[in-house]
């Protein structure tokens, strides 16, 4: 079954999940919302902010690769079908990631 992750509507964090389905949706929310180097025991975590500077379209193929080896790495429940973003005014480039389960 196809699902779609966004960091676009955060939800909370629910500490014992349903069924593994929606751990797994959390599970790849969290990588996404995630600036690799700030969770204390494993700096490898999330998306890397270096493409705060960069051009859109270079940005979005960095951050396409960096989602990509995030969530097979750290959900390798998952496969990934397409990544695709959405952006604002302001430049903020908000990742939306379909997967199948």
């Amino acid at each position: 079954m196809q699902y779609e992750v966004s960091t676009k509507d955060p939800e909370k964090i629910d500490i014992s999940p349903k069924n593994e389905v929606t751990e797994i949706l959390q599970n790849v929310r969290t990588i996404l919302a995630t600036t690799k180097g700030t969770i204390p025991l494993d700096r490898e975590f999330g998306i890397d902010g270096f493409v705060i500077d960069m051009p859109t379209m270079q940005a979005q193929a960095y951050l396409t690769n960096e989602i990509f080896q995030a969530i097979r790495r750290y959900e390798p429940r998952v496969s990934i079908e397409n990544i695709t973003f959405d952006g604002d005014i302001s430049g903020k480039l908000i990742p939306k990631v379909v997967i199948t389960i």
